[in-house]
């Protein structure tokens, strides 16, 4: 909460509410103009809305039959799209506020880069771009698997991110723990969120930037000398210790995919599993997402595959 508004920034953030009416509007400010959001009426995606930077007045749901309703606005888009200020609600005539949804018994976490966050997802063209037209977290295997089983859904993600060297000058070990994504010094109270499940999805950018020796940020980590496999699990098991650390009871899986990272003959996979080895922690694990065998990022098809698989590997191991 910022002042007057809620403020809105991570991927596949929601505002839910139930009401009684006929509809609703929100008073939104976008900061870029560039953010995108999904209209959830009764369950149903009913429109897109992409709020301006000057506060505005947006019709949410209007002409329903008067009764109840629920209604959600889904943040499509990730926190480097800037962020969005959630002034009011307001209902029609008559209309009132009903019981609040409350927080779902069973949650969910992510860690993850482009492919958690839906990038390129709705580019139909080829051209793979992740501009926020094309980016929907909604339809991202996260999301999916989260409305399966009903789970309340943190994503800590953005395109490009990696553990030990990422596409600009920030980690995973970096953002993980804030409130604001786009300021350092605002922290996350961890005891407000605790997942039954953890999802790491990361790797596949440093897969990429360790064989680009002239990247900037090769330069600034690396020098000239490309990291060793030791160096690239110590990397991932000091992230995978902190996220126990904050939650010590939770499943973990460490995943990985589907883009090229898991390729066959790729290194990847293994240096994941020596890292979650050799912490001893029986409730950590490893489950990759096979390769797709294409360019680009995930499509919605992909995206529905990906979701299968890990719903079926989380009921196959009965963690709900």
């Amino acid at each position: 909460m910022k002042d007057s508004a809620a403020q809105l920034a991570w991927p596949q953030t929601s505002v839910k509410v139930n009401f009684y009416g006929t509809g609703v509007k929100a008073l939104l400010r976008d900061e870029l103009g560039e953010n995108y959001y999904n209209v959830i009426v009764d369950g149903k995606v009913t429109s897109k809305l992409q709020p301006g930077t000057s506060i505005g007045l947006y019709t949410l749901a209007s002409g329903l039959p008067a009764g109840p309703h629920s209604l959600e606005l889904f943040k499509r888009t990730e926190w480097t799209m800037g962020r969005t200020w959630l002034y009011q609600l307001t209902l029609d005539p008559k209309g009132k506020i009903l019981a609040s949804p409350g927080t779902k018994k069973r949650k969910i976490e992510f860690f993850g880069n482009s492919i958690t966050c839906g990038y390129a997802d709705e580019d139909f063209s080829g051209r793979d771009r992740g501009t926020s037209p094309y980016e929907n977290g909604y339809i991202s295997y996260a999301a999916i698997t989260a409305r399966h089983f009903d789970a309340e859904l943190h994503s800590i993600s953005r395109s490009g991110i990696g553990i030990l060297i990422s596409w600009y000058p920030m980690v995973m070990s970096d953002m993980y723990d804030r409130l604001d994504p786009s300021d350092a010094g605002s922290k996350w109270d961890f005891s407000k969120y605790t997942p039954d499940i953890v999802v790491i999805n990361l790797f596949q950018n440093d897969s990429w930037l360790v064989d680009k020796p002239d990247h900037p940020e090769f330069k600034r980590i690396f020098g000239t000398t490309p990291p060793k496999e030791e160096q690239l699990v110590n990397a991932y098991r000091d992230l995978l210790k902190k996220i126990r650390a904050k939650y010590p009871r939770a499943h973990i899986l460490c995943a990985l995919g589907n883009m090229d990272a898991t390729r066959t003959g790729s290194p990847w996979p293994g240096y994941i599993e020596k890292a979650a080895a050799g912490l001893k922690d029986k409730d950590i694990f490893t489950h990759f997402f096979p390769y797709k065998n294409r360019s680009g990022h995930p499509n919605p098809a992909e995206q529905q595959a990906m979701a299968d698989d890990l719903i079926s590997y989380i009921e196959k191991n009965k963690w709900w």
